[in-house]
């Protein structure tokens, strides 16, 4: 199998009011007005999670975001607003072009970035062997986690939603919270893998190379 290279980072500068700037929205849409945003899109610098902050007790309001997919793919969640404090999405926006909350809000609160990306997802071959080679080379200060699944979005059986999921980090621990270049590999085959950028102003190149099947 040829190898599979993906990249997450480097980020632009976090700014926790980038894609709306402060405002107390009455249930439907926020107005997208923050210096990524224009004619009402928000447009970031590159993939990646979006971040909603708040003085008030939000707990109890669900907003929705939908945006688009590094490979422009219409995507959305709903996210359990945030309680005098932040609320992460899960799924990484190349755009964001409506996000709504679900009664009014209680404070003020903002929409932005914070310092947290993925990369593309790396998908294995069901039909080839197990055996595969993981190498991550940073450039940078960076700190980032290897993850897998066994979910599969386009099963013909039993898919699953983008937003849910679930991700697990390497069992390989030298791969969680990593800050270095490090050569792993997988004693079993995931479905996918991707790289979690959790913080730095660098960047992480992944390699995955899975054995393939040779007719002698």
């Amino acid at each position: 199998m040829r190898p599979i290279i993906v990249t997450v980072g480097s980020l632009a500068t976090a700014s926790v009011n980038a894609i709306c700037l402060s405002q107390t929205p009455t249930t439907g849409a926020l107005t997208i007005n923050g210096a990524l945003a224009s004619g009402g899109v928000a447009t970031l610098d590159t993939p990646r999670r979006v971040l909603i902050t708040t003085t008030g007790n939000e707990s109890a309001k669900t907003f929705v975001i939908t945006g688009t997919s590094l490979t422009n793919q219409v995507i959305s969640e709903s996210i359990t607003g945030p309680n005098a404090g932040s609320a992460q999405s899960v799924l990484d926006y190349k755009t964001v072009t409506s996000i709504t909350i679900s009664a009014n809000a209680a404070a003020a609160l903002t929409v932005g970035t914070n310092g947290v990306a993925s990369s593309g997802w790396v998908r294995f071959d069901d039909f080839a062997p197990s055996d595969i080679s993981i190498q991550c080379s940073v450039s940078g200060t960076v700190n980032y986690t290897v993850q897998q699944t066994l979910d599969d979005p386009n099963s013909p059986t039993n898919p699953v939603n983008l937003a849910l999921v679930n991700w697990f980090s390497s069992p390989d621990s030298n791969l969680i919270a990593a800050t270095g270049n490090i050569q792993s590999n997988y004693a079993f085959m995931p479905t996918y893998a991707r790289i979690l950028l959790n913080s730095g102003t660098g960047s992480v190149t992944g390699t995955f190379i899975q054995s393939g099947n040779v007719a002698l």
